[in-house]
């Protein structure tokens, strides 16, 4: 694992921390449909891309032209 994918997978944890905390700690109700769940899906998708090395954002915007380095 190279420093990128690693600091993508810290950066996922620690959004999926953060957000277990609130709910634990009773500041955000999880429970319910809100904009909190797409926070959520951002970083389980950091955590996966960090493990496994693909993101789908990525293949999305290579197909639509731009440049990875």
């Amino acid at each position: 694992m190279n420093a990128q994918r690693a600091t993508m997978s810290l950066a996922g944890l620690f959004i999926l921390i953060s957000l277990g905390l609130a709910h634990i700690g009773g500041q955000v109700n999880l429970g319910q449909v809100s904009w909190l769940w797409f926070t959520v899906f951002i970083g389980l998708n950091l955590l996966q891309s960090g493990l496994s090395g693909f993101c789908p954002l990525t293949k999305i915007l290579t197909r639509l032209g731009l440049r990875t380095t």
